[in-house]
């Protein structure tokens, strides 16, 4: 059972700064949304501040509900053009665009190629403006929101207490709303890496970066390392990566990694008590094994490994291919939907859809026979963990993970339903499918192991987040209740000495 806060009944106020915040919709607002849930459980009453008029390309109004009615948000206006406008005129060639979040998504009602001299007009003067806007936007777009949400943040932090500031991003452009306000109120500063920096650039789409950029992006992110009394990851291994960033910063706060994790309440079961034993199958139907992928497609998660799995498959058993039915719910890029396009002709059976709510995501996931979990063998991706991960986990169905060497691996490595698989290794996972699909229609028990996902309950998460608030806030001290006092500037002496006191190990898992 969780302790509740001692202090619950005089609750300290975090303002959260996130770009992303229902009702816009996709995997990294799910982890905000999570933290702004339960924080009250634990003694922490949040005031979000986001954006008015977001230019992104999903909502998801199914997040509202999650959000406490006492919780305060204000929204202001960023300056950015509406998202159709980006999609349009900044979109690659390979048709992809990029969300707020770093998630790329397929451009699906784009006109018909024009031919000759304007064709090679259009696409040149699209590529310029795409690298002006590159070069100029720093570190992201979304930076045209930074004026007016600096300017809401200090209005909101001179009308009413709070005793820390926590960012999530990206967008990174983020991190600079964060530092500026600490630095104006000299509140402690706790930045939140859904991804990493370098990561999200080396492989986000339409992202174009040169040696200046590259070393301006590094100075802004060394400059809010610095403004920062605590720095959270989402993996093991990107903690490490933070860690070696505040050295060569030379700065030493607080870091640790909390990781994105499941809501019982989302799969309809209490958080106080432990998930049900896994529904052995989805259906009756013994003659048909449904596998599905939930969540975007494109070169850091490339469904390559299973087109090529399930063509083997196909040559090699096409009566286990003819069972298998695959769905894809997502957003792709238009190199992922031709990858999806060679299983035409195929035994097996493919349904693509667009991306789904939340709801229907988990849905998906409980009625499925098997999910797919996918990770590119590209550099440094051994420290990205996907979210959906954990939800996979706690809906206790076996989990195809496709990934190199490294956290996800090691996460699944006592999982009795993780089937791990190099993305080389295409004879092993086909092998694996016939297997499973055999299974299936000969009715064979699923493993059952004694591997705990409640770990990754978000409550339990949250909980981590709200003992790290405490940390840099000095929660056993005697605070003064005075509204803050937005001066132009501070020093940081005071967070320092405080944090370097907190009784926090630097190299904690939690």
């Amino acid at each position: 059972m969780l302790e509740s806060n001692l202090n619950s009944k005089n609750p300290q106020r975090v303002l959260v700064v996130a770009y992303v915040f229902p009702p816009v919709g996709g995997a990294g607002v799910q982890r905000v949304t999570k933290f702004v849930k339960y924080l009250p459980e634990f003694g922490w009453e949040a005031t979000v501040l986001t954006t008015e008029n977001p230019s992104v390309p999903l909502t998801d109004e199914s997040l509202l509900s999650d959000i406490p009615p006492q919780t305060k948000i204000v929204r202001a206006r960023t300056l950015e053009p509406g998202y159709a406008f980006k999609r349009s005129i900044l979109a690659s060639n390979s048709n992809v665009t990029v969300s707020a979040n770093g998630a790329a998504s397929s451009k699906s009602d784009a006109a018909p190629k024009s031919s000759g001299m304007l064709a090679a007009v259009t696409a040149y003067a699209k590529r310029f403006l795409r690298g002006a806007v590159n070069l100029v936007l720093q570190p992201d777009p979304q930076v045209l929101w930074n004026h007016h949400a600096i300017e809401s943040g200090l209005r909101i932090l001179s009308q009413e207490k709070h005793d820390a500031i926590f960012v999530t991003a990206p967008p990174f452009s983020s991190l600079l709303v964060g530092a500026e306000l600490s630095r104006r109120t000299g509140l402690p500063l706790v930045l939140d890496y859904r991804d990493e920096w370098g990561i999200s650039n080396a492989y986000w789409e339409n992202r174009q970066q040169g040696f200046f950029t590259r070393w301006l992006q590094s100075a802004m992110q060394r400059r809010v390392v610095r403004s920062a009394a605590a720095l959270v990851a989402t993996t093991q291994h990107s903690a490490d990566a933070l860690r070696s960033v505040a050295t060569e910063a030379g700065t030493r706060p607080l870091v640790t990694h909390i990781y994105n994790g499941y809501d019982a309440d989302d799969l309809h079961s209490s958080g106080k008590t432990p998930l049900l034993d896994p529904v052995l199958e989805a259906g009756t139907d013994r003659e048909t094994y449904k596998l599905s992928y939930v969540g975007t497609l494109w070169n850091l998660t490339t469904v390559e490994p299973i087109v090529r799995a399930v063509q083997l498959l196909s040559e090699q058993s096409p009566e286990l291919a003819a069972r298998l039915e695959l769905h894809f719910a997502g957003r792709r890029t238009g190199p992922q939907d031709e990858l999806l396009d060679q299983l035409n002709g195929l035994p097996c059976r493919v349904t693509r859809q667009p991306y789904v709510d939340h709801d229907e995501a988990v849905k998906l996931m409980q009625t499925s026979d098997g999910l797919c979990l996918l990770l590119a063998d590209l550099p440094d991706v051994g420290r990205v963990v996907p979210g959906k991960l954990f939800e996979y986990m706690a809906v206790r169905k076996p989990i195809f993970a496709v990934t190199p060497p490294g956290e996800v691996a090691d996460l699944l490595s006592d999982c009795p339903l993780g089937y791990i698989h190099a993305p080389s290794d295409i004879a092993g996972l086909a092998q694996r499918l016939g297997d499973e699909i055999e299974r299936k229609r000969l009715g064979v028990p699923l493993p059952v192991g004694l591997h705990n996902a409640e770990q990754f309950e978000r409550r339990q998460l949250t909980q981590q987040l709200a003992h790290l608030f405490d940390a840099v806030t000095g929660r056993t001290e005697t605070r003064d209740q005075r509204h803050v006092v937005v001066r132009p500037s501070h020093s940081h002496t005071r967070v320092a000495n405080k944090v370097a006191s907190a009784p926090v190990d630097r190299n904690s898992n939690h």
